[in-house]
């Protein structure tokens, strides 16, 4: 009788454990159903994320979509500190300097902006009034900023927010490299090593050089679209060769940090959107604005 009990209770014990995984809804909006898509925009009260890549060659190591990978990984880990719902991969962004590369789509300028305003306007009808867009390419930079001002234009019944999500914070594993570390350099490696370690080929780092070589002389003050590849016509910036996991260990460690702080601060903000509401208003009636 004894044994029937357990046996019993350790069925029950597994059903129950099983319920509750059933019932621990899914961050990702691709793995939700439509019923648990409501009970997730809920709990997350409105705030979404939108992980931002691209598909661009990240020198002779790393695979195309790095930016995306890694930028999708920190969200997702972030999230399970504070729930969001996040969107599917995303890759529409700027990357014309690497159209020489194979492997990069770069879209022009017309469809990156429309694209980005129809599917923010697509997120925030199925509920998301919160968009916390994460960055995880260097050349959305200026892209990203612009849009978000660009909400300003006409009314939205939502707020935009842009996290550059690549910013490091001091302290840390010291870097191996002592040049310039801009794309595909020890950082992103390390960040990979992380987050896709199988997709990592080390070995191959040091096939191609991430030198900077200096083929224009402007002031600093002058800016024009050909110097990244003027400066790095491999596509690649820095020393892949040397990276270790323990740095992209605190990389990762201090963008997750960030987007949990972006996720929580946006979740508590109730005046962007009432600003914005007043904003939209008064911009109708120009002439009524007091001097």
């Amino acid at each position: 009788m004894r044994r029937a009990a357990f046996v019993a209770l350790l069925i029950a014990s597994i059903l129950a454990g099983s319920l509750r995984a059933q019932s621990k809804l899914s961050a990702k909006w691709e793995e939700l159903t439509a019923a648990d898509f409501r009970q997730a925009i809920q709990q997350s009260k409105g705030t979404c994320l939108l992980p931002f890549g691209i598909l661009e060659k990240h020198g002779p190591h790393l695979p195309l979509g790095t930016d995306l990978l890694n930028v999708r990984y920190a969200s997702l880990q972030a999230v399970q500190q504070e729930y969001a719902v996040v969107f599917p991969e995303y890759y529409f962004g700027q990357i014309f300097e690497a159209k020489h590369e194979p492997g990069t789509v770069a879209y022009s300028m017309e469809l990156q902006l429309k694209l980005l305003q129809e599917t923010t306007d697509e997120m925030a009808r199925n509920g998301c009034k919160k968009i916390v867009i994460v960055n995880g390419h260097g050349g959305n930079e200026h892209l990203l900023p612009f849009f978000a001002q660009a909400q300003m234009d006409k009314p939205h019944d939502y707020v935009v927010y842009v996290l550059d999500g690549e910013r490091s914070r001091p302290g840390g594993p010291a870097k191996k490299s002592t040049g310039i570390d801009y794309h595909a350099g020890e950082n992103e490696t390390a960040n990979t090593m992380v987050s896709h370690p199988e997709l990592v080929h080390l070995d191959r780092a040091a096939g191609e050089s991430g030198a900077d070589e200096k083929r224009l002389n402007l002031p600093e003050t002058i800016y024009t679209g050909i110097w990244w590849y003027a400066r790095f016509p491999n596509h690649y910036s820095g020393d892949g060769s040397v990276a270790r996991k323990e740095l992209g260990e605190w990389n990762m460690k201090n963008w997750i940090e960030l987007t949990v702080e972006a996720i929580r601060a946006a979740k508590a903000d109730d005046a962007s959107l009432k600003i914005q509401n007043e904003f939209y208003e008064k911009s109708r009636h120009p002439l009524d604005t007091r001097p």
